[in-house]
C-alpha cells in the first residue's frame, strides 16, 4: 500500500468512525427529546391535578421535577420519598388546622353499691394515686376542676368545668386548654345493689403533634380503658373496705352552676 492509498484508506475510516459517531448523538438526542416530551406530559397531568392530589401523586411530581432539572435518579428518588412523607404529615396533622374530635365510649361493671361508685368518683383528689397519668387535680370551686397529666413524656394541664352534675347518676363537663381538650359525660347505672356500670363517653379535640399522633393511632381510647380499669381496681380494693371514708361531693349542678349543695 502506498501513502496515498494509505491515507485514502485512513480518511475514509475517520469519515466513517464520525459519521458512526454523529449518528450516534443524533439517536441520543432523539431518545432524549422523546423522554423530555414523555416528562413534560406527566408533568402536566400531575400539576393539573396536584392541589387535589394525594402523597404520592405529589411525591411522584417532585421526582420528575427533579429529572427535568438535570438531577440524578438518585436525587429524584430521594426529592419522591421526602415530599410523601411531607405531604402525609401534613395530612395527618392538619397542616396547622384542628384535629378531628376522637369518639370515645367505654364501660366497665364495679362491684360495689352505686353510691359508693358514685362518691368515689367525685373525689377527684384521689386520682392521681391511682390513675397512671393523672399528675395533679385542683378543685378550685364547685364546677371548677384544673388537671395535669402526663401525655407520652410531656405534662399538659387543661381546666374543666362541670356544667351538668346529678348525684348517683351522671356528670357533664366541659374543658378547655392550649394543647387539646376533652369534654365528656359519665354515668352511674345500678345492675344490681351491688353491681354498678360505668359508662364514659368522651370528646376528644387534640392539637399539637403529640396529641395529633396519638390520636392517630387512637391513643387516648385505650388510655380511658386503662383508667377505668384503675378505677374499678381502687374501688373494689380500697372503697368497698373503707366506705365510711369515701365522702364525696353531693351537690347538684345544672347549666354550669350549683343549684343544691350537700347537707
Amino acid at each position: 500500500m502506498n501513502f496515498r492509498t494509505g491515507l485514502a484508506v485512513g480518511a475514509g475510516g475517520a469519515l466513517a468512525a464520525l459519521s458512526a459517531r454523529r449518528l450516534g448523538r443524533r439517536m441520543l438526542d432523539g431518545l432524549a427529546t422523546r423522554f423530555e416530551r414523555r416528562l413534560d406530559r406527566e408533568v402536566r397531568r400531575l400539576t393539573e391535578k396536584a392541589e387535589q392530589a394525594g402523597p404520592l401523586a405529589k411525591a411522584a411530581l417532585a421526582g420528575i421535577n427533579a429529572l427535568r432539572e438535570g438531577r440524578s435518579p438518585f436525587r429524584a428518588l430521594m426529592n419522591f420519598g421526602w415530599t410523601a412523607l411531607k405531604e402525609t404529615l401534613a395530612r395527618i396533622f392538619g397542616r396547622g388546622r384542628r384535629g378531628r374530635p376522637t369518639n370515645i365510649v367505654e364501660r366497665t361493671d364495679v362491684g360495689a353499691p352505686r353510691r359508693l361508685v358514685y362518691d368515689q368518683w367525685t373525689r377527684f383528689q384521689d386520682y392521681p394515686s391511682f390513675m397512671k397519668k393523672v399528675v395533679s387535680v385542683d378543685q378550685a370551686s364547685g364546677t371548677k376542676l384544673n388537671w395535669k397529666a402526663k401525655v407520652f413524656w410531656s405534662i399538659r394541664t387543661w381546666e374543666s368545668t362541670i356544667v351538668e352534675q346529678v348525684p348517683d347518676e351522671h356528670i357533664v363537663w366541659r374543658s378547655k386548654g392550649s394543647k387539646g381538650h376533652v369534654n365528656g359525660t359519665v354515668s352511674f347505672h345500678e345492675v344490681t345493689p351491688d353491681l354498678t356500670r360505668v359508662l364514659l363517653v368522651l370528646e376528644y379535640h387534640p392539637q399539637g403533634l403529640m396529641e395529633r399522633t396519638g390520636n392517630l393511632w387512637r391513643a387516648q381510647g385505650r388510655r380511658a380503658r386503662l383508667e377505668l380499669k384503675h378505677f374499678r381496681r381502687h374501688v373494689m380494693t380500697r372503697s368497698l373496705i373503707r366506705p365510711d371514708e369515701v365522702e364525696g361531693w353531693r351537690g347538684e349542678i345544672h347549666d354550669g352552676g350549683i343549684v343544691t349543695t350537700p347537707k
